[in-house]
């Protein structure tokens, strides 16, 4: 009787297990019915994370009413896990808080994401579910949702643009010596102790220097004779055609002596008379602290009747007094004026003088021998002369650390771009800091430093450059505008602009081999077979890198059974 019992009992309790089961059973058995789909279809690495949307879909009678279930979302590659976070669903009659499906059939939708890492670029998004009656559980079979992560974003190229700060060397220059000598009140006779005069002296002398330096040419001469405002006009033209005669005999005397009487010849010569000099009174004026200046000043702009212009300021009479004894004295002269162009040291003279002796050119010089050089090792000591010549200009400094972020060494251009930095915060040297940050992966630091520059090409570069890394595509591709460079081509085709990407591509200037990459990807999206694989090949026998990333590019796959594919990426 006993035993008995006890077969009853066992054969209760193994029913009970059963009937346990079986909804979890079912479950699993009709999994198939169940719709999963992922978005986008090929995941796509965005701003350094992957993210995903997945959809389900229950039919009618499968979900059990006291089931929950978990949904893992999971790259694999190899042995190597990664998992996006967790999602529950549950029946209708579970007490928790979790997306109800009920019993008629419903969906869900969630989203998720996971940091990138390289090691899953070629992997497999599974959907790992296991089903829970109480204390009860099971693992139903993995649903397959995509293959791989396209990191075509990755291809972006950080090294960011510099700026250098422009020399301002020009190789002629002009320049001009000028002197005059006065005459006295009515008389146009040159006194003696005008001709005297230490201005005379070293104006002559700086005649003779210009004429003995082979860099100097003599360009034009003009000879002006003035009279001042005050007294008939008849007899002012007359003091002033008389004083041009006078001074041109005087000057012709003196530069003959000096040996350069070439300008004062009358073919190089020129003459000008001026019987009132009211421009020279009205300078004189506003340069003056007469008193009633402002009133005298308001007389010439309201009067421009040399004949009622005298007689109103002589009715200021105080003013008057002063003007004939400050003023018209001044206004009664002659004046030379010889100008010159400076012949500048030629481009083989200023990279000869570099070499033998640096420290005797020019800082623009200096700065402009940098142009001057293609090779940048020989700029950088170019530039390092500039520095250690020149310390005291933010241009040097600045120059120096674009150079050396041009060759690799951003430590060093940091350095140097801080001492220019202290000289002149302006947008040269934060472009360059801000290519600094980009190159040590402080991207909001050079963002920041980026956004605060007025625009130009290079600050719009990187921006756009950062931009891409952020994953905002539409920004980087406004960013970049109508540029033609490889990251602008990346920023078009990242934002699904095909043909325009092509386009870019196309017209860039540079034999890079990730142009040929690019365009290769291009060839992908639109089905172009021929653009696929020339570009491919092309590129594949520039770059080994990128001929091994090929391999793995989800970009290609649907090229990776493709004979030619293999056999350039072999």
């Amino acid at each position: 009787m006993k035993r008995k019992n006890l077969i009853l009992i066992s054969a209760v309790l193994v029913g009970i297990v059963f009937s346990g089961c079986s909804p979890l059973k079912k479950m699993k058995k009709d999994a198939a019915q169940v719709k999963y789909t992922v978005n986008p279809p090929v995941l796509e690495l965005i701003g350094g994370e992957v993210a995903i949307t997945i959809n389900g879909s229950y039919p009618a009678k499968y979900f059990n009413k006291t089931v929950v279930m978990e949904l893992t979302p999971v790259l694999e590659s190899g042995s190597n896990d990664l998992p996006f976070e967790t999602y529950k669903v549950q029946g209708e009659s579970v007490k928790e808080n979790n997306k109800v499906i009920k019993y008629d059939g419903g969906s869900f939708s969630y989203s998720s994401k996971v940091a990138y890492k390289p090691e899953f670029q070629l992997s497999e998004l599974n959907l790992r579910i296991s089903a829970a009656k109480g204390s009860t559980a099971i693992e139903l079979d993995p649903y397959k949702l995509g293959d791989g992560i396209i990191t075509t974003c990755l291809l972006v190229q950080k090294d960011g643009r510099t700026t250098y700060a422009a020399d301002k060397f020009v190789r002629t220059t002009t320049d001009s010596y000028a002197a005059d000598i006065k005459y006295a009140l009515q008389q146009s006779d040159v006194r003696t102790a005008e001709t005297r005069k230490p201005e005379i002296k070293e104006f002559t002398e700086a005649i003779k220097s210009a004429k003995a330096n082979d860099r100097v040419n003599f360009t034009s001469a003009q000879l002006s004779a003035y009279a001042s405002p005050d007294g008939p006009l008849d007899l002012n033209e007359r003091l002033s055609n008389s004083r041009e005669k006078t001074s041109q005999t005087f000057f012709t005397k003196n530069f003959k002596a000096a040996k350069v009487e070439e300008i004062v010849q009358s073919d190089f010569l020129k003459v000008v008379t001026t019987p009132e000099d009211w421009d020279g009174f009205k300078k004189l004026m506003e340069e003056s602290n007469i008193a009633d200046k402002q009133l005298i000043l308001r007389v010439l702009s309201m009067y421009s009747d040399p004949v009622v212009r005298e007689r109103e300021i002589k009715n200021i009479a105080a003013a008057y007094e002063e003007i004939k004894k400050d003023i018209l004295p001044q206004l009664r002269r002659a004046k030379l004026t010889v100008n010159i162009e400076v012949v500048g040291l030629s481009d083989q003279e200023i990279l000869a003088q570099f070499e033998k002796d640096a420290s005797k050119l020019k800082l623009e010089e200096i700065l402009y021998a940098a142009t001057l050089v293609q090779d940048d090792n020989k700029k950088l000591s170019v530039y390092q002369a500039a520095a250690r010549y020149y310390p005291n200009d933010y241009r040097t400094k600045n120059n120096l650390g674009a150079i050396y972020l041009k060759l690799g060494r951003t430590a060093e251009a940091k350095t140097a771009l801080s001492d220019a930095k202290a000289l002149n915060n302006g947008d040269v040297v934060k472009n360059n800091l801000a290519v600094v940050a980009l190159r040590e992966g402080n991207i909001a630091e050079a963002e920041e430093l980026l956004t605060s520059i007025v625009a130009n090409e290079e600050a719009k570069y990187n921006l756009g450059t950062i931009k891409i890394i952020q994953g905002k595509y539409s920004d980087a591709v406004s960013y970049f505008g109508n540029q033609v460079e490889i990251n602008a081509a990346l920023a078009k085709l990242l934002a699904k602009q095909n043909d325009a990407a092509l386009t870019v591509l196309n017209s860039v200037k540079s034999e890079d081999a990730l142009v040929y990459y690019l365009k290769a990807v291009v060839g992908a999206r639109t089905q172009n077979n021929s653009l696929v694989i020339n570009n491919l090949r092309t590129a594949a026998s520039k770059s080994d890198a990128l001929k091994a990333n090929a391999k793995k590019d989800i970009e290609f796959a649907k090229y990776f059974d493709n004979a030619d594919f293999k056999a350039i990426v072999q």
